[in-house]
């Protein structure tokens, strides 16, 4: 699974009393593998259900379950200063019980007092059995909660402790991830009015129903530079190619497709109502000319394979970009870095190539991290370290920000 990047968010987690709270076990673990700093506090419910102990481990800090601590209850746990501190609080589960205390404003326990000091998102992950999330009081008590600008992380439908199938289940821990990354995230008022176009992954080009001749490229770039700016605002539509990978947010309209004919006509299609596109996958420059219905039987003689330049989808669409779009390339190169990359900027009419060299250790297919060169169609070029691709693609999002007319 891709993790969320929450490297030095402060993630309050709030555990109420339910037997869905060894899910947030899991989603603890989630938290801290994704860089969260992760506060636990637990109603006096929850620890019928997990053990503080178990929690501290799993969070790296001492769980919190009650008002004071040490000796003699001398230490006061404070719950204004966690909800300062905090860049988002979620309580998973959150029991119809809590739900209906945070709804009216009681406070009869940490986590109820540390939610009404809480400056930051707040989000619920319901968790009951499935009469109990019907009922028209947990209705109303949610509805009054998003009134309070909490946001609800519906129950999911699905096999319930008491054995019923029916809504009420808490959402997996990845799905809580998901939204709580979203809200977490800060959109941009530019970003938010503009429809990016992404392309990912290699196209694999067909010789018999079997072969294909392809690359090593992931998709991993593509699709975290379709996450980015779908997290800061934009509507996204991701071109993608052959590959395991998926985004993990279904928001982004994603156009799957294995060859560059079939990624050409889908780009093609898109491009008028878009205003950026980014050209991050590695489309075969080479297909076949020849295509066998039947597998080719191997002889014992060489093959010769004839080969047709593939349609150079940026290429064609910088001819037809208009004054108020903005089109991004990539560039991988393995000598003549710089001067390559500026042909392919002209040739392609891109207002910026992302340059990178399969020389750098840390970049190129399949790796978690990048090392790129920005070149503007000005002629401005700006290094930049050796980043993980979040990075990048952060980097990306802050450039057509920056430098786009709205």
């Amino acid at each position: 699974m891709q993790l969320a990047d929450l490297k030095n968010k402060k993630i309050i987690v709030g555990i109420s009393g339910g037997i869905a709270a060894y899910k947030s076990l899991s989603l603890i673990r989630l938290l801290v593998r994704s860089g969260a700093e992760v506060q636990a506090i637990l109603t006096a419910g929850a620890t019928e259900f997990i053990t503080p102990l178990t929690v501290s481990t799993l969070s790296k800090n001492p769980a919190i379950y009650q008002l004071t601590t040490g000796t003699g209850g001398d230490l006061w746990n404070n719950h204004v200063e966690m909800g300062i501190w905090a860049d988002a609080m979620i309580i998973a589960p959150a029991t119809a019980n809590t739900l209906s205390k945070m709804a009216h404003g009681h406070s009869d326990n940490l986590l109820l007092a540390t939610y009404l000091s809480a400056r930051c998102p707040v989000l619920v992950a319901p968790a009951m059995d499935a009469d109990m999330w019907e009922h028209p009081s947990t209705q109303r008590n949610l509805r009054l909660l998003k009134e309070d600008h909490v946001r609800i992380i519906p129950a999911r439908h699905g096999e319930l402790a008491s054995g019923l199938i029916g809504p009420g289940r808490m959402a997996e821990p990845e799905e809580i991830l998901i939204d709580l990354e979203t809200a977490i995230t800060d959109r941009s008022p530019i970003i938010e009015k503009l429809h990016v176009l992404v392309t990912a992954g290699p196209t694999y080009e067909s010789l018999d129903p079997v072969r294909y001749i392809g690359n090593w490229s992931s998709g991993k770039m593509g699709i975290a530079i379709a996450e980015q700016f779908y997290l800061r605002g934009a509507a996204v539509t991701l071109v993608q190619g052959p590959g395991s990978l998926e985004s993990r947010f279904p928001g982004i309209r994603t156009i799957r497709v294995r060859s560059a004919d079939e990624m050409n006509a889908a780009c093609h299609k898109v491009w008028p109502e878009c205003r950026v596109g980014v050209f991050a996958a590695a489309v075969a420059d080479y297909m076949p000319t020849d295509y066998s219905d039947e597998k080719m039987a191997k002889k014992d003689e060489d093959l010769v394979l004839n080969l047709a330049r593939t349609p150079d989808i940026a290429g064609g669409l910088g001819k037809i970009k208009r004054d108020d779009q903005m089109m991004i390339g990539f560039a991988m190169e393995t000598q003549n870095e710089i001067n390559n990359a500026r042909r392919k900027l002209d040739k392609k009419n891109l207002d910026l190539i992302v340059l990178n060299s399969l020389r750098d250790e840390g970049s190129g297919f399949g790796t978690d991290t990048n090392r790129v060169t920005f070149i503007s169609k000005h002629g401005n070029m700006d290094l930049k370290p050796l980043k993980s691709k979040t990075e990048v693609a952060k980097d990306i999002v802050t450039y057509v920000s920056n430098n786009i007319s709205i």
